[in-house]
């Protein structure tokens, strides 16, 4: 498999690795099971920074877990590419603010 950094070349990795184990056929792709994985892939992130574990294991579980992201997109039917960047336009707009003493980023919405 070509190795790229390309968004078009992992999607087309992650859907091959979708279409292998036929997700769409046997509950791969069904949105509860995959946020419960995604949950559990958090987890593992949590553990391995706050148990001090090695950095390579630190981007194993960032990586399990940026794959069961594109795979949601695929499993959604939508262009995880374009939303991110639409997202980032948003996010770009935003203000920021110390909160308990750690930088925020967000619409601060009042809640009055």
């Amino acid at each position: 498999m070509e190795h790229s950094d390309s968004y078009k070349t992992m999607l087309e990795a992650v859907q091959a690795f979708h279409d292998k184990h036929d997700f769409r056929n046997t509950g791969g792709e069904d949105m509860t099971y995959r946020v419960a994985l995604m949950a559990e892939e958090l987890g593992e992130i949590s553990a391995c920074v706050t148990k001090g574990k090695p950095l390579d294991s630190l981007s194993e579980e960032v990586t399990d877990l940026f794959i069961l992201l594109v795979g949601t997109a695929i499993a959604a039917d939508f262009d995880l590419k374009d939303a991110f960047w639409n997202k980032m336009e948003k996010l770009m707009q935003r203000e920021s603010r110390m909160v308990n003493g750690r930088i925020r980023v967000s619409e601060f919405r009042d809640m009055s």
